[in-house]
């Protein structure tokens, strides 16, 4: 049984006439009759007495036509329900960042963000990008903000501007008379990277064109702070890779130096299960995150190509 076959009953006990229930119901006549007979032989029972002039629903088929009408009222109110989860903006949500965005991204985003949408409170958690899949999955948190393509499945993604990589370099480096980077030009061995579990350490390496990193520079640090590593390089302990955002307010220092067209950069998206339906929250973040920051990094170019399995 559908609910289709449902509005059509419903329709024949209003008109009480097979041709003008199906002119309501935008069906053909036979159409509506074949679909009203395929109900009454999967239920047994025969919901209308064609005998009677005019048509006349059964005792039973009155009961039944009753609890059509109770299931056809209460889907409209589901629809009625879902349609509003999606449009509303209030409420409470959980959002999982990573650490190499947040830090650059949230201090911009949050104060316009809570100024414009005051019914909307927001639990913000800096994850990185495997524990931001696997609570998205279980349901725990309702949004990520993290670096695509993440290729599963059961996520939706909604990618949101491109990030460039810069080179962050000590003062009196060789590379700062080098006007542009080449990718190639980069030594692995003295480019300090994040620790195993950062998505950007990965991302840094590939660029590099290196599956494997071993230091030359006497040491290895485990570190998860970008910050700690341009305070290394700043001290004259090899260069980094940064995003833009990180080194937003140092664009012109010494120690930045962009890569030639087209510059490598990562896809930054708001990720939700594919189940999620409030499209509303996804597209007022979108909107929001896309009115702070540079209007250069919406416009799509080199993503790097890289493996976060």
């Amino acid at each position: 049984m559908t609910l289709q076959q449902f509005e059509y009953i419903v329709a024949l006990d209003e008109y009480r006439h097979y041709v003008t229930a199906a002119e309501h119901c935008f069906v053909s006549q036979p159409n509506l009759t074949m679909q009203v007979k395929k109900l009454e032989e999967e239920i047994g029972v025969r919901i209308f007495d064609r005998d009677k002039k005019p048509l006349q629903p059964t005792e039973i088929g009155e009961e039944i036509i009753l609890r059509a009408r109770q299931i056809l009222r209460e889907s409209r109110q589901l629809k009625e329900f879902v349609n509003h989860e999606k449009e509303s903006m209030e409420g409470e949500f959980t959002i999982g960042i990573i650490p190499t965005l947040a830090p650059y991204l949230l201090p911009n985003f949050l104060p316009v963000f809570m100024k414009e949408n005051p019914k909307v409170h927001l639990n913000i958690q800096e994850l990185q990008t495997s524990q931001i899949i696997s609570q998205l999955q279980n349901g725990i948190i309702d949004i990520g903000l993290l670096v695509t393509p993440i290729n599963e499945a059961f996520i939706r993604e909604i990618p949101v501007f491109y990030e460039p990589f810069l080179l962050y370099l000590p003062e009196n480096h060789r590379f700062l008379s080098e006007k542009l980077m080449l990718a190639e030009d980069l030594d692995p061995s003295e480019v300090l990277v994040l620790d195993e579990g950062h998505c950007f350490r990965e991302q840094a390496l590939a660029i590099c064109k290196s599956a494997k990193h071993g230091s030359s520079i006497g040491f290895d640090y485990q570190s998860g702070s970008i910050e700690a590593l341009k305070n290394l390089v700043q001290n004259g302990v090899g260069y980094t890779l940064v995003p833009e955002l990180s080194v937003i307010n140092e664009l012109n220092s010494v120690h930045i130096r962009r890569f030639s067209h087209p510059e490598p950069v990562r896809e930054v998206s708001i990720v939700v299960h594919s189940g999620y339906i409030k499209e509303s929250i996804i597209s007022r973040l979108m909107d929001t995150i896309q009115k702070v920051i540079p209007k250069r990094l919406l416009e799509k170019q080199s993503v790097v190509d890289f493996d976060l399995n």
